[in-house]
């Protein structure tokens, strides 16, 4: 196989390449869990929310709702820049909070003095 000839593609795997692509990276971890529960309403709903990578370094904005305790749904957005993403999750969680939705109450264990 002849290496020096010309390629079919503008991406190498090379090292050389590999230390020219400075495609966008997720710069800290975005993540979100928050619940509405009223037993007045017989309301138990939860929403979830997270900025990840993609395979082809965008970023995308995957979020999750529903039932506590049922499978719910899931919606995906893909986004050019982790700018965008960060900036619909913001927006999200302001309407979410004003809705009613807050953290979930630390359930773990707890420490006795």
């Amino acid at each position: 196989m002849n290496q020096s000839g010309p390629t079919d593609s503008n991406v190498s795997l090379d090292a050389r390449s590999a230390l020219r692509d400075s495609g966008p990276m997720i710069a800290q971890p975005y993540q979100l869990y928050i619940e509405r529960i009223d037993p007045g309403r017989n309301m138990a709903r939860y929403y979830a929310m997270s900025i990840e990578p993609t395979l082809f370094g965008q970023a995308c904005l995957v979020r999750r709702w529903g039932r506590i305790g049922a499978g719910g749904q899931r919606l995906v957005h893909y986004f050019q820049y982790e700018k965008e993403a960060v900036d619909l999750f913001l927006a999200l969680l302001k309407q979410k909070r004003s809705r009613g939705y807050r953290l979930k109450p630390h359930s773990g264990p707890k420490m006795v003095a």
